[in-house]
């Protein structure tokens, strides 16, 4: 891991995926979770605030950069649920099928190398019936949009940690095989829209 990706990269993700709106965002979709809850791309533990104690029992952050972990003990130090590290990468969940209530994924499929093969993973330790909880970013719906997302994601990428602007979330979430029954997609405000549109709902894995 370079110094970049290591020391610099972390702060520009926290502070990027810690913008108002986004922020309002993650307070509507985190206190969703309940049960064990596992949290994927678990990054600065910025979602740990907005967790329900009365509904959840345990939470598994799944996080394999250092430098995301490092950044994270000021929130883990006043978390009001338990919290275990997983430092593995989302295509190698440590943990036995259907363990888990509830997956939360924000900001985290855009960066993952092998999306499918992680949200075959998630569905793996999901409880038949669990949900899938994503704030996401993506592929916009708008042509012109999108055109300038694919033409820039590959510059993108290596500048902000393997994100990619143009994956279209819900349709890799159906893809795994998991059943949305909540979606909603909006810009955010004060973001580019090539970098600000965004996926937010809820999915089940059948049971």
């Amino acid at each position: 891991m370079s110094f970049y990706e290591d020391r610099i990269l972390p702060h520009i993700i926290d502070k990027a995926c810690s913008m108002g709106q986004v922020m309002k965002l993650r307070s509507q979709v985190v206190p969703l979770a309940r049960g064990t809850v596992l949290e994927v791309g678990m990054g600065s533990a910025i979602n740990l605030e907005f967790y329900d104690p009365g509904r959840v029992t345990k939470v598994y952050g799944l996080e394999p950069s250092e430098g995301m972990r490092r950044k994270a003990r000021t929130n883990l130090a006043r978390a009001a649920v338990e919290v275990e590290w997983l430092d593995l990468p989302g295509e190698r969940i440590p943990l036995a099928d259907n363990s888990v209530d509830t997956v939360l994924l924000t900001f985290t499929l855009c960066t993952i190398p092998d999306g499918p093969a992680a949200l075959a993973q998630m569905k793996r330790v999901l409880r038949p019936g669990g949900e899938l909880i994503f704030l996401e970013h993506g592929e916009s719906e708008h042509p012109r949009v999108r055109r300038w997302q694919h033409r820039l994601t590959r510059v993108w990428k290596p500048l902000a940690g393997g994100c990619h602007l143009n994956r279209n979330i819900a349709e890799l979430i159906r893809q795994a095989g998991f059943e949305i029954v909540e979606l909603r997609n909006l810009y955010v405000s004060k973001a580019p829209k090539i970098a600000g549109y965004l996926y937010l709902g809820r999915a089940t894995k059948p049971a």
